[in-house]
C-alpha cells in the first residue's frame, strides 16, 4: 500500500532548461520529483536547488528506463506523472542529414519517451496519473534545416495523443506542450552560433529570432515549466490529448503577411516587364 502523501513525477532531461524548470515548479506544488539525465553534475545542481532526486540514466536505454521506474517506485511507492523532456537536435535537411544523426534524434526524442511511458504505464494506471510530452513548435510548423528534429517532435506529439486515446478510459491523461524559442542552455548555444554569423551578441540574436513573435521575446524556462506542472495537476483534470503551443503566439503568425510588415525590406523581387508587378510563380 502506498503511504506517500505526495504525488510523484519523473522528469527526463531534468538537469537543465525546461526539465529543471519543470522539476522546480512541481516541487513548489508539493510533488516528489525524480530527475534523470546523463550528466551527473547538472542533475546534482538541480537536486540541490529544488530537492528533487537525481538519477543518472540514458533516457533511450530500455535497461536504464526500467531501473529508473523500479527505483522510483521502490523509494516513493508510486508514479503519478511523467515529463518526457529529453531531446537532442542535429541540423540538416533530408538530403544532408546523416543517418546516424537521424537515428540519434529518433532514439532520444521519440523512442525514449515511448520506453518510459510503456514501463511506467501500469503505475500511471494505478495512480490515474498524467503525462506531459515536451514537443516543440517545430512539431507543428516545419523549421528549415532541422528535418529530423521536426519529424521526431511531431512523432512525439502524436505518441502523446495516442496514449491519451488508448489509456484515457483507464484514467491516464496525456498532453503535449510545444514551446517556441525558450531561454535554455541549449538555446543559448544556438543563439551564440546564430549571432556569430550575423555579428550579433546572443541577446540580440534572441531579439531577432523572436521579432515576428507576437510576444516579441523568447520564453523563460520557468514559464514553460509552470504550464507543464499545471497540466500534471488536478487543475487540468479534464484536459487530455491536447497539443498546446507555449510559443508567445509564434505559430499563429501568417507567413504570407510578413512581407507586408514595415520592418521588412524585400530585395531581388522578380517583376513582370509589362506591369511591374511581382511575378508570382508556382
Amino acid at each position: 500500500m502506498n503511504t506517500n502523501p505526495h504525488p510523484v513525477a519523473i522528469v527526463t532531461g531534468g538537469g537543465t532548461g525546461i526539465g529543471a524548470a519543470s522539476a522546480a515548479a512541481l516541487r513548489a506544488q508539493g510533488w516528489d520529483v525524480v530527475i534523470c539525465g546523463r550528466r551527473s553534475e547538472n542533475l546534482a545542481a538541480v537536486a540541490a536547488s529544488t530537492g528533487a532526486v537525481p538519477f543518472v540514466a540514458d533516457g533511450a536505454s530500455n535497461a536504464d528506463i526500467h531501473r529508473l521506474v523500479e527505483t522510483t517506485v521502490g523509494r516513493f511507492g508510486s508514479i503519478d506523472g511523467l515529463v518526457l523532456n529529453a531531446r537532442i537536435v542535429r541540423a540538416g535537411a533530408v538530403g544532408d542529414l546523416e543517418p546516424r544523426d537521424w537515428d540519434d534524434m529518433v532514439r532520444t526524442n521519440l523512442t525514449g519517451p515511448f520506453l518510459l511511458a510503456k514501463a511506467a504505464m501500469p503505475h500511471l494506471i494505478e495512480a490515474r496519473g498524467a503525462i506531459v510530452g515536451v514537443a516543440s513548435a517545430a512539431a507543428l510548423r516545419a523549421s528549415e534545416g532541422i528535418a529530423g528534429y521536426n519529424a521526431s517532435k511531431a512523432g512525439l506529439a502524436m505518441l502523446i495523443q495516442s496514449v491519451a486515446v488508448d489509456y484515457g478510459p483507464s484514467g491516464v491523461r496525456a498532453n503535449a506542450v510545444c514551446p517556441g524559442w525558450t531561454r535554455t542552455e541549449m538555446a543559448d548555444r544556438e543563439m551564440a552560433e546564430y549571432g556569430a554569423e550575423l555579428g550579433l551578441e546572443p541577446q540580440d540574436a534572441y531579439s531577432v529570432s523572436t521579432s515576428f513573435v507576437p510576444s516579441r521575446r523568447p520564453a523563460e524556462a520557468c514559464e514553460v515549466g509552470r504550464v507543464i506542472a499545471w497540466l500534471l495537476s488536478d487543475q487540468a483534470s479534464y484536459i487530455n490529448a491536447a497539443v498546446l503551443p507555449v510559443d508567445g503566439g509564434m505559430i499563429a503568425v501568417d507567413p504570407g503577411s510578413l512581407a507586408l510588415d514595415p520592418r521588412v525590406k524585400i530585395t531581388n523581387v522578380q517583376t513582370t516587364r509589362s506591369q511591374g508587378a511581382p511575378n508570382l510563380q508556382r
